[in-house]
């Protein structure tokens, strides 16, 4: 397989990792197990300040998932870029393309650790086809 086909798998999997995200940041504040409520409702509850700014631990939970939101979407760009030209201009590609299969490779261990098998495969495995499409593009 060619580099650009890697790229393109890897662009795939994290715009399906993008939906997921979606349907899970969606509801995130409207779980069904007690608990979880109980949890929410206290993060929701209390705003403090932190560095100027007066916001609840609810707000940088949904602020952090939203920028999730935009990191998927420039990776997504970013692969399928550098995916129409990695053969033509290898030495570029390369530049784009290391920290990009470095950072999915991290965000699949820590998503393992912290979230769920499925969210970590689909990082990780982005991360190894854009590393793997780093050393094709080499040759």
């Amino acid at each position: 397989m060619k580099a650009k086909v890697f790229l393109r798998i890897a662009a795939g999997l994290i715009l399906i990792h993008l939906l997921g995200h979606g349907v899970g940041h969606k509801d995130w504040d409207k779980p069904t197990d007690p608990k979880m409520m109980d949890v929410v409702t206290t993060m929701k509850s209390y705003q403090g300040e932190f560095m100027g700014a007066v916001r609840s631990m609810a707000d940088y939970y949904n602020g952090y998932s939203i920028i999730i939101f935009g990191l998927y979407g420039l990776s997504i760009y970013l692969l399928w870029l550098a995916s129409g030209f990695v053969q033509e201009h290898p030495t570029i590609a390369i530049k784009i393309l290391y920290p990009i299969g470095v950072a999915y490779l991290f965000f699949g261990v820590v998503e393992f650790i912290y979230f769920f098998p499925f969210a970590a495969s689909m990082s990780f495995l982005a991360g190894v086809l854009t590393i793997l499409s780093i050393v094709m593009a080499k040759r």
